[in-house]
């Protein structure tokens, strides 16, 4: 979709429009969202960073997913002037730009490009979202001299309902909820949300959560961290193993592409099984021995030609887990 044929779908008599979830964990799926709460969404976050009439968005990802429409919407509904490229893992623009919103591996390679990582140094207010920021992406974001936010949100939220600041003297360890919406948890730790701006009724998620008393003396409520999905947990031998825990411990050590999945085991029920593109399988394993626990470190670990990911680039966790099963 280009943005010539959104801006016909947003005109339209209808008061829905279309989207796609991501497919991170199987295939895209079909939503109609109100317009009026896609409206209510770009109200709150331009408030939020102090957008105002006149500055520039840029628009570097796909208009087939959420992220990319509220880029749109944000510029109609707060009079912002909206900068269009093509969505690529390098976007390339000219200009000074107040706003931006990318993925990671996006803000990853503008950081090893010479001129990328000046244009992305003089973007004013840049969100991150759609994947897991790992550490060492957050420290080259330490000296930036402009904020920079890790998003919390899904299709089903019409985009982010809280924010993590990852640089400056305000960097948090945790999501604070942007006004308006209020967090919790269930009995299976999973994090409900409440943002009646935005979405009709609690919305109880498959991400795991812990909640902690917001620090800041500015702030009140809570903030959260996410330890991964619910529907990601392995179950062997009686341990319950979350994926996305042993992912970010072997993050910072590891030098070549991986996934971590599950597979079937007869004795344990599930077993860990690590996917890489690397053909190096001793060092994977002595390198999983010395980073992870006992009861973490894979059964097996398969090479395979690419490491599955969605259009948006995150983890296919579905056809990753059919490969390892194989």
């Amino acid at each position: 979709m280009d943005v010539e044929a959104f801006l016909a779908e947003w005109h339209n008599d209808s008061p829905t429009v279309l989207v796609h979830t991501s497919g991170s964990t199987g295939q895209p799926k079909p939503m109609l969202v109100e317009k009026r709460r896609m409206e209510a969404s770009a109200r709150i976050t331009c408030d939020f960073l102090g957008l105002h009439e006149g500055d520039t968005a840029l628009l570097c990802m796909s208009l087939d997913y959420i992220a990319g429409k509220m880029m749109v919407v944000r510029a109609l509904t707060c009079g912002l002037k909206l900068i269009t490229v093509p969505p690529s893992g390098l976007p390339c623009w000219e200009g000074t730009v107040d706003f931006a919103a990318m993925v990671p591996l996006q803000v990853w390679n503008l950081l090893h490009d010479t001129a990328g990582r000046e244009r992305l140094r003089a973007v004013r207010h840049l969100i991150i979202g759609g994947g897991a920021i790992d550490e060492a992406l957050e420290r080259e974001l330490q000296d930036f001299p402009h904020a920079v936010w890790s998003t919390y949100g899904m299709t089903e939220t019409l985009s982010h309902i809280a924010l993590r600041r990852l640089n400056g003297p305000e960097r948090s360890a945790g999501y604070v909820p942007l006004p308006g919406v209020q967090v919790s948890l269930n009995e299976e730790s999973c994090l409900v949300i409440n943002a009646p701006a935005v979405h009709d009724g609690p919305l109880v998620t498959n991400d795991r959560g812990s909640l902690t008393p917001n620090p800041s003396p500015k702030e009140r409520g809570v903030m959260f961290r996410i330890l991964g999905r619910k529907d990601n947990v392995i179950c062997s031998g009686g341990i319950k193993i979350q994926i996305e825990e042993v992912e970010r411990l072997l993050r910072p050590h590891a030098r070549v592409p991986f996934i971590i999945t599950k597979a079937p085991d007869t004795k344990f029920g599930e077993q860990v099984v690590l996917l890489t593109e690397s053909n190096d399988i001793p060092a994977l394993q002595i390198l999983c021995q010395q980073v992870l626990p006992k009861y973490w470190q894979p059964r097996r670990i398969i090479t395979v030609p690419h490491i599955p990911l969605t259009e948006t680039g995150k983890p296919a966790r579905a056809e990753a887990e059919r490969l390892a099963c194989q």
